[in-house]
């Protein structure tokens, strides 16, 4: 069961870093009209605490990981992203802690 956990996290971890900023196809949706700008914006704030990781690990040792890593998108020329990101990074905490909290409700 927990090599499974692990497994699933793996997963995870490689989508999150499939959709971080900076990516051709992220810089494209930003430039893409209102709703794609908050919600990409949601997105990259709700994934930062990862983004921030991999930034690190990019400038410790360069060269580790196979993409760069960025934590915002610079491309973005609309303040919705701006707004997005923000409701998003705030949302983080929320979104970790609202498994633990049902699975200890649930064991009790």
């Amino acid at each position: 069961m927990k090599t499974l956990k692990l497994a699933v996290v793996a997963v995870l971890m490689t989508g999150l870093a499939a959709c971080v900023a900076g990516t051709g196809p992220s810089q494209q949706a930003a430039q893409g009209g209102s709703v794609k700008e908050i919600t990409l914006g949601f997105w990259h704030g709700l994934i930062a605490p990862v983004t921030l990781v991999g930034e690190i690990v990019n400038e410790v040792a360069p060269g580790i990981l196979p993409w760069k890593v960025q934590m915002y998108e610079k491309q973005s020329n609309g303040a919705l992203y701006d707004v997005g990101f923000f409701v998003g990074l705030f949302a983080a905490p929320s979104f970790l802690t609202a498994g633990v909290s049902r699975r200890r409700r649930i064991a009790r």
